[in-house]
C-alpha cells in the first residue's frame, strides 16, 4: 500500500522547538538514510490516516519535502513512532528513506485467514506462535502482510515457516522451522490445579536450602558471640596476672633505686 505525504524541512531543532511545533497543531519528525538526515514538521491528519491502516509499519510513503535543497520526491517507510500515553497525540515520527532498487528488510504482519479453525470448534485454543515475519524483497514487492490458512488444522496441528506458499520477489529470513500458528490442546481444570501446586511446592523447596545455610550462619555467629563472651572473662584475669607480676618484677628495682639514693 502507497501513500502520499507532504511535510516541510524545519530548522529549529531541540525540546523547545519540538514543544511548540506540537502546540500549533504540527508534529515534528526526522527523515534519514541514504547519507542525510533531515528534520520535518509534519500535518497529524495525513500521518494518523496511515497509522490507523493495518499496513502502517509497511506501507511505502511518497514524500513531498517541502524547502528540501535536493530531491524534493523521496520514498520511505514509517520506522517509528511516540504516541501521548494520555492524549493519544502523535508526538514524534521517524522516517526511513529508502531506493526503489535495492532490497529491504522489513517485518510484516502475519494475517490468518479461512475462518476458525477445526481445532478450535472442537475445544482447541488457536496460538499465534508468530505475529510478523522478517522478510527481504524489493520496495515494490513488498506486501502489506502475509496470509496464513489455518482453518483445516486440528487440536495438536501448526503450520510451519516453511509451509507458507512463497511469494514472488519476497524471501524469509526467519528459521523455516519455525511454528507460526497452532492450535494447542486445552488445558483441563485438574491439570491446571496440579501445573499450579507443583509451582508452588518447587518454590518452597528452593527455599529451604537458603534457610538452612541463614540458620547455620546463625548458629555459628551465636555460637561465636557466646565464644566470646565466654572468653572475655579469661582474658581479663590473664592481664591482671600480667600486670601483677610485672608489678612484682619492679618492686625490687624501684626499692634498690631508693637505698642507693639513701647512702
Amino acid at each position: 500500500m502507497k501513500f502520499d505525504l507532504a511535510v516541510t524541512v524545519r530548522e529549529k531543532t531541540g525540546k523547545g522547538a519540538a514543544r511548540q511545533l506540537r502546540r500549533d497543531g504540527k508534529v515534528p519528525g526526522v527523515l534519514y538514510g541514504q547519507g542525510e538526515c533531515l528534520l520535518l514538521t509534519i500535518e497529524p491528519d495525513a500521518l494518523v490516516k496511515i497509522l490507523k491502516t493495518q499496513a502502517g509499519s509497511t506501507a511505502l510513503i511518497s514524500l513531498t519535502i517541502n524547502g528540501a535543497k535536493s530531491k524534493p520526491k523521496r520514498t520511505a517507510l514509517l520506522r517509528d513512532f511516540q504516541v501521548d500515553p494520555v492524549e493519544g497525540h502523535v508526538l514524534h515520527a521517524d522516517l526511513f528513506e529508502i531506493s526503489m532498487e535495492k532490497a529491504i528488510r522489513v517485518k510484516v504482519p502475519v494475517h490468518v485467514t479461512g475462518g476458525v479453525p477445526v481445532g478450535v470448534k472442537e475445544g482447541g485454543i488457536l496460538h499465534f506462535n508468530m505475529r510478523e515475519l522478517h522478510v527481504e524483497c524489493l520496495p515494490g514487492a513488498l506486501p502489506d502482510y502475509i496470509e496464513v490458512d489455518a482453518s483445516p488444522l486440528a487440536i495438536g496441528q501448526g503450520i510451519h515457516l516453511k509451509e507458507i506458499a512463497k511469494r514472488d520477489g519476497v524471501r524469509y529470513l526467519d528459521d523455516p522451522e519455525q511454528m507460526v500458528v497452532s492450535v494447542a490442546v486445552p488445558m483441563s481444570d485438574a491439570k491446571l490445579e496440579a501445573l499450579l501446586t507443583s509451582q508452588a511446592a518447587g518454590a518452597e523447596g528452593a527455599k529451604e536450602p537458603e534457610v538452612a545455610i541463614k540458620g547455620k550462619v546463625a548458629t555459628e555467629a551465636t555460637e561465636g558471640g557466646e565464644a566470646a563472651k565466654a572468653g572475655a572473662p579469661a582474658a581479663g584475669a590473664d592481664a591482671k596476672a600480667a600486670e601483677k607480676k610485672e608489678g612484682a618484677a619492679a618492686a625490687p628495682k624501684a626499692e634498690k633505686k631508693e637505698a642507693e639514693k639513701k647512702k
